[in-house]
C-alpha cells in the first residue's frame, strides 16, 4: 500500500475518534447537568366506574405522572369520596372534578342532570320507542299526534314535530348504554329538557307521542311544518277548498195593470205565471 495513503487514513481515524470523544464528553455534561422532570400524584380509577356510583375509597387509587397535572385533576382523595359519576370512568384514568357531580347531590339520574336543564319521563312502547333502540345517550325528535283546538272550519288530526334534538338520560330505570348495542324493551325513557321544553311535553302527554331516532352526530334543529290527515291523500299537497256555488232561482217577470178611476190612475203589479206580460 503507498506510504502517503495509509498515513492519511490513519490521520483520519484519529480525527474521527477525537470528534466522538469530545461528542460524548458534551452530551454527557449536559445530560448529568439536566434537572429531572418532577413527577405528580393523582387519584385514579381502581377499576371501571359505571355512569351514577357514589365514589368509595374502594374505587380510588394512586397514580404517579411525569410533569404537570392535567387541569381539574383531583390530587387528594378526600376530594373525591361521596361524589357522584356523571360520566363513565375506566380503569387507571385520572379522575377529574368535571367528570363528577358537586359533593352531595348524590348518584344515580339526578346527579347526571346539568345545572338549568330538568329530566321528563315519556312513556314509551314497542312501537313508539322505536322498537327498543332508544337507549341513553341517543338523540331523538319528539313528535306529537291529535286534532288542534279551536281550529278554524272541521279540525283535522295533524303530527307535528315539537322539539328536536334530544338527549335520552335513561331508558327506563337503566342509565348505562347496553354495550353490545343491544334493545331494550322499556315503558318508560326519561329525557333530559330545558324547563320550557318540560312545559311543552307535559301539555303534549295527553296527546299521541312518539319518538323518533336521530344521529348523534346531526345535531341541526330545523323549522318542520305540521301534516294534516288530509295531506295523506292528497299527493302530500293540502287539499284545495272547495267553492260551493249556489244558484239563485231568478223570480218570473211581472205585468202592470193600470187602473183609472175618473180622473184618479192607479197601478196594479201582479206576477206572470208563464213569464209574459
Amino acid at each position: 500500500m503507498n506510504r502517503r495513503l495509509l498515513i492519511i487514513l490513519l490521520s483520519a481515524f484519529m480525527v474521527a475518534a477525537v470528534c466522538t470523544f469530545v461528542v460524548v464528553r458534551m452530551v454527557g455534561a449536559r445530560m448529568s447537568a439536566a434537572k429531572p422532570v418532577a413527577s405528580t400524584s393523582l387519584v385514579a380509577a381502581a377499576k371501571d366506574i359505571p355512569l351514577g356510583t357514589v365514589l368509595a375509597a374502594a374505587d380510588l387509587t394512586k397514580i404517579q405522572i411525569v410533569g404537570q397535572a392535567p387541569q381539574g385533576a383531583i390530587q387528594d382523595p378526600k376530594n373525591a369520596i361521596g361524589r357522584g359519576v356523571i360520566s363513565p370512568i375506566y380503569s387507571g384514568e385520572p379522575i377529574l372534578n368535571s367528570r363528577l357531580a358537586p359533593l352531595g347531590s348524590g348518584g344515580g339520574l339526578a346527579a347526571t342532570i346539568p345545572q338549568g336543564m330538568r329530566a321528563i319521563a315519556v312513556k314509551v312502547d314497542q312501537v313508539v320507542g322505536v322498537a327498543g333502540f332508544v337507549t341513553p345517550g341517543s338523540r331523538v325528535d319528539v313528535l306529537v299526534t291529535g286534532v288542534p283546538p279551536n281550529g278554524s272550519g272541521q279540525p283535522q288530526t295533524q303530527a307535528r314535530t315539537i322539539l328536536q334534538d334530544i338527549d335520552v338520560l335513561s331508558a327506563g330505570t337503566d342509565i348505562q348504554r347496553d354495550a353490545s348495542g343491544k334493545p331494550q324493551q322499556v315503558q318508560v325513557v326519561n329525557l333530559l329538557v330545558t324547563p320550557e321544553q318540560a312545559q311543552v311535553l307535559t301539555l303534549a302527554s295527553d296527546e299521541k307521542i312518539q319518538l323518533v331516532l336521530r344521529n348523534p352526530l346531526d345535531n341541526k334543529v330545523t323549522p318542520v311544518l305540521g301534516t294534516e290527515m288530509a295531506s295523506l291523500f292528497s299527493g302530500g299537497k293540502a287539499p284545495e277548498k272547495q267553492h260551493i256555488v249556489r244558484r239563485v232561482k231568478a223570480r218570473p217577470p211581472a205585468f202592470t195593470i193600470q187602473v183609472y178611476n175618473g180622473a184618479q190612475k192607479t197601478e196594479e203589479k201582479f206576477a206572470s205565471p208563464g213569464g209574459k206580460q
